[in-house]
């Protein structure tokens, strides 16, 4: 389906009024693209900000991400330098100069529970631009049966240019897609204007980007709201959807059309004097809502607690008939705030309560238990010690029933919260001082008012399987869904035995399949490239990024200081091999200067004024005793001050994924024929000053690289007179927009939104619309076009040079599906070609000989090898002499460009046949 509507063309004088009183650097253009594979979502934000002004400015670049999602990257590009960050292990909190911790932003606190503000600011030359480039990753949590996405437009400006894209793509089809109107307050409940739908089963694709007056429609002050797309999967019955990539895999566990566990729930609800008024009438529209859809089979019971703790039923649980939920409305209706706070004495009295339930001869031994517990302030009542309490109530749980903990408004201990629900199976939720706590409280008990299992227990082939993240979960709640990463031991094996065991109703339940590795990973292969070939490495990275979650929730259940450094260190490591920023890690990041004319400062070789940048999440202790927030309000947002650095910067680690077909060295050309199982190889003695045309597809894709020769002396004793490099290497792009990137073995120059140069000895990636960048310092440069071209272009550089060496670039063809079949150039013809190789008998006196059958042409050609990759591979081949005489369509003369710009057509040549 698909929805669109245009937007008007006139800028209205009041948009234009409003624009003129702006005294800050204006954003030209915010472009925001997610793309979600298999429920991970990669999200790249790109700003532009210009300052019209002849003095430099400070430009504030603010963005708010999910409280759950990693910063994976962050670059800055001003006045021609690129400033980019380093993730780093977090050694104690950034002090400001007066040693006190440094606050969080003034005014940077949200009423949103689950998202946090990062923020920089830098100050911009006179008449010049900045641009920001923030990436951050998150894994989508399935509650109430449906993924939610949610992406903050808040620009705080009107923008020229905003535009979002939002890519899914999914093993199986995607179904209830819906987008939400803006999330602001103020909708009207209608979709976002020009928002467009495109849904063909497995792939979706939304984008949104209104024009300035449609923002200035909605609201003039910048912020338009959450963007916010809801959708499920289609999933078959059975062990779940396992994917298989690159040695890891990641098992989504969901199942379905279960009857329902019966419950045993305690709800033990705040009444002191702070939740007077707003606070006590939503808790009580929710507990009213929640007394409704209790079960016949479920047990429950109310406790109220200030100064004074007040039991519903002081004998026990009852069970959930219509005269007790009657009376237990009475009693909600009856509910009062004034007193202090004691935590402890409620905790106490509420696992008592169920704990003697519990071993009484009438409950249901599969049945579910749980207290759900809620309130807006600390402890001021009984014990006021935050370890003490958590003691206490792991005491009192004895591990036979989990806590799910509510905080409302900024007075809360969260960290308090938090601790107590992880150390007892539970989950906590934030509300807003603001937000709607009726409708808040009543979704958080929807997602776990309806138990399926309880006691699951997933295994996987015994040796097969290493680093597996959790694997045993108390409870399995209707609508969400169990995900779990791990490292394959053996990538040749065929299969992966998996097994699951849980406990549901009155029965137990085993699940057990042989998982085919092998046509999963082809899958899994498939779905990747239909998204984007930065992806190509997803499940390692969901695997680093549970792995990494499963340590921070390690850390906080630690129970000596030896346990708690073992996972801290564990997980600083992994957060620093993913640059993930996280609470255990910090940005590094050197801070651009501008001189007093107006210049950028060059840039120091150890910049001496790097910035060190924490992440203060919820959650994070300095040490193993919880501290006091001392009676100030606490921000629910993690506000990171001044932060450089860049985009999808990843370890580079790996050595890259790239065919043989290439132009590299003197230089040597190598192209596979896979159909026919052949390779070939030729050399080209161009002259030095010579551009070649290697791929020319100007007319059908827009894409054209062209090579341009450098010369140096023969070694000695050689056969040549000189040999001939590739000095720098142009890929022209010409759809939807013209395009280029330029590479030397020093530098890249990407122009396509902004003109960038990126020196060669930097780790960064850059996106800037139909083409992207990623360099591999010293190493390799990786250039994508539109998802489904790839180059990769390998550098070639000599700390000591002989008379005979140059420092010289590779060109390698890593994905080749979007350039069309009439695609030409010295290795372009070869894309989409099948050749054949004949052996001609033996003459009188000679040997017999090898021929390849090529458009009818008849090449003759003999066995050679050659190195690739550096030196790091041998090749075998079937080399043809004279510059590829008749291999190639024409004569190497037809493949001289007259420029390194030059897109023009290549000439076909004389198709004669020998």
């Amino acid at each position: 389906s698909c929805l669109s509507l245009q937007p008007p063309r006139r800028v209205p004088r009041q948009v234009k009024t409003i624009l003129s009183k702006e005294t800050k650097p204006h954003i030209q253009e915010l472009s925001i693209k997610t793309t979600i594979i298999s429920r991970y979502a990669f999200t790249a934000v790109y700003c532009a900000m210009l300052n019209r002004h002849s003095a430099a400015s400070t430009g504030v670049f603010q963005f708010q991400i999910p409280a759950d999602a990693y910063v994976s990257n962050f670059t800055m590009i001003i006045g021609g330098r690129v400033y980019q960050s380093e993730v780093r292990p977090r050694q104690k909190r950034v002090k400001q100069e007066n040693g006190k911790p440094r606050n969080k932003e003034a005014g940077g606190a949200s009423p949103e529970a689950e998202v946090e503000v990062f923020r920089m600011e830098a100050s911009i030359p006179g008449r010049n631009r900045a641009v920001f480039l923030l990436t951050y990753e998150q894994l989508l949590q399935r509650r109430l049966g449906r993924y939610e996405h949610v992406t903050s437009l808040r620009p705080l400006q009107l923008v020229s240019r905003l535009g979002l894209e939002v890519t899914i793509v999914d093993h199986s089809a995607i179904t209830d897609l819906e987008v939400l109107p803006l999330r602001n307050g103020r909708s009207n409940g209608a979709l976002p204007v020009t928002t467009v739908i495109t849904n063909e089963k497995n792939v979706c694709r939304i984008t949104f980007s209104p024009n300035i007056v449609q923002q200035a429609k909605i609201t003039t002050s910048g912020v338009l709201g959450d963007f916010v797309i809801r959708y499920d999967v289609q999933r078959d019955m059975g062990i779940g959807d396992i994917q298989v990539l690159n040695g890891h895999f990641v098992h989504y566990f969901a199942p379905k059309d279960l009857p329902v566990v019966p419950k045993n729930v305690v709800f033990v609800i705040d009444t002191s004097g702070s939740m007077t008024g707003t606070k006590i009438k939503q808790t009580q529209e929710a507990l009213f809502t929640i007394l409704r859809d209790l079960r016949y089979e479920d047990h429950f019971n109310f406790i109220s607690f200030s100064n004074k703790i007040k039991v519903w039923k002081p004998d026990g649980l009852v069970q959930a008939t219509a005269d007790n939920v009657s009376d237990a409305k009475r009693f909600i209706l009856r509910l009062t705030a004034n007193g202090g706070t004691n935590i402890d004495g409620a905790i106490q009295t509420g696992s008592s309560l169920l704990r003697d339930y519990l071993s009484g001869p009438s409950t249901n031994p599969n049945s579910v238990s749980l207290i759900i517990f809620l309130t807006d302030g600390q402890p001021t009542v009984g014990e006021k010690q935050a370890p003490v309490i958590l003691g206490n109530t792991r005491s009192a749980v004895q591990e036979k029933f989990c806590i799910f903990t509510i905080g409302i408004g900024n007075d809360v201990d969260y960290r308090l919260l938090e601790r107590m629900a992880l150390e007892n199976c539970g989950m906590m939720r934030r509300i807003g001082e603001e937000a709607n706590a009726s409708a808040m409280l009543k979704g958080f008990y929807d997602e776990i008012g309806t138990p399926l299992l309880s006691d699951i227990r997933i295994n996987y082939t015994e040796d097969s399987v290493q680093y597996v993240t959790q694997h045993l979960f108390t409870n399995y709640f209707n609508g969400s869904e169990i995900v779990i990463a791990g490292k394959l031991t053996d990538r040749t094996a065929e299969s992966l035995h998996v097994q699951v065991t849980a406990s549901n109703n009155d029965k137990s339940i085993i699940l057990e399949t042989d998982v085919p590795l092998r046509h999963r990973q082809i899958e899994t292969e498939k779905r990747v490239k239909a998204a984007t070939a930065a992806m190509a490495d997803f499940v390692e990275r969901l695997w680093g990024f549970l792995s990494v979650k499963d340590g921070l929730k390690s850390r906080l259940r630690s129970q000596t200081s030896r346990e708690r450094d073992g996972h801290v260190r564990q997980t600083t490591n992994l957060s620093v091999t993913y640059h993930f920023l996280t609470p255990l890690t910090k940005l590094e990041v050197e801070k651009p200067e501008v001189l007093a004319d107006g210049s950028m400062a060059p840039a120091p070789t150890n910049p001496p004024g790097a910035e060190e940048v924490a992440n203060e999440l919820p959650g994070d202790a300095d040490d193993d005793k919880l501290k006091q927030s001392e009676g100030k309000p606490s921000s629910q947002t993690s506000s990171l001050r001044d932060t450089i650095g860049k985009v999808e910067r990843r370890p580079a680690k790996k050595s890259v994924t790239i065919s043989k077909t290439s132009a590299d060295g003197d230089p040597h050309f190598v192209v596979e024929f896979p159909l026919s199982k052949l390779t070939v190889c030729f050399n080209i003695n161009g002259e030095p000053g010579h551009v070649l045309r290697l791929v020319s597809d100007h007319k059908y894709s827009g894409v054209t690289v062209n090579g341009k020769l450098i010369g140096a002396p023969a070694p000695a004793g050689s056969h040549k007179q000189q040999r001939t490099y590739f000095s720098t290497i142009i890929i022209v792009v010409d759809r939807p927009k013209r395009a280029y990137i330029e590479v030397t073995p020093k530098r890249v120059i990407l122009d396509g939104r902004d003109r960038m140069v990126l020196p060669c000895q930097s780790t960064v990636a850059v996106d800037s619309g139909e083409l992207s960048v990623a360099i591999v310092g010293r190493s390799n440069v990786t250039v994508t076009v539109g998802g489904n071209i790839a180059f990769v272009i390998l550098l070639h550089q000599y700390k000591n040079p002989a008379p005979y060496q140059r420092d010289h670039l590779g060109f390698y063809i890593g994905n080749s599906k979007g350039l069309s079949h009439n695609c030409h150039g010295l290795i372009g013809q070869f894309l989409y070609e099948e050749v054949g190789l004949v052996e001609l008998p033996a003459q009188e006196g000679a040997k017999a000989s090898q021929v390849l059958k090529v458009k009818e042409r008849s090449v003759p050609v003999v066995k050679k090898s050659r190195r690739i990759y550096s030196g790091a591979q041998n090749v075998d081949c079937w080399f043809a002499r004279n510059n590829a005489a008749k291999l190639i369509d024409g004569q190497y003369e037809d493949y001289l460009a007259s420029h390194m710009f030059d897109t023009g057509e290549t000439p076909r040549g004389n198709k004669t046949s020998i």
